[in-house]
């Protein structure tokens, strides 16, 4: 059986992997910004499908897996942001979540 990691140390590292993934632009990157961005906010940038998943590469879903893991160890929440990423996601939501356009009709 294999086992992953869900340690602080190990959390952060897979965290430090999937942020350059979502900041790219392929279905995987997609798939990952948009875990990135549940954590952060999920009732306004959207929710991870958890089928997802399958459209990952095994290592890429073993990351997603260790932070998950990680946050479900914990007593309470624990935002990307806390962690120091916060000028990351603004990064990655200003890719992967265009403004919705005003125009005066």
């Amino acid at each position: 059986m294999t086992s992953i990691p869900t340690d602080h140390d190990a959390m952060l590292a897979a965290l430090t992997r999937l942020i350059p993934i979502a900041m790219s632009d392929t279905g995987q990157s997609r798939r990952v910004a948009n875990f990135l961005m549940a954590w952060w906010n999920g009732p306004e940038l959207g929710h991870f499908e958890i089928a997802d998943l399958f459209g990952l590469d095994v290592a890429v879903a073993n990351d997603i897996a260790t932070i998950v893991g990680y946050l479900g160890q914990r007593p309470g929440a624990i935002y990307i942001d806390a962690l120091g990423f916060a000028e990351e996601m603004q990064d990655i939501i200003a890719l992967w979540r265009k403004p919705v356009s005003t125009s005066a009709t």
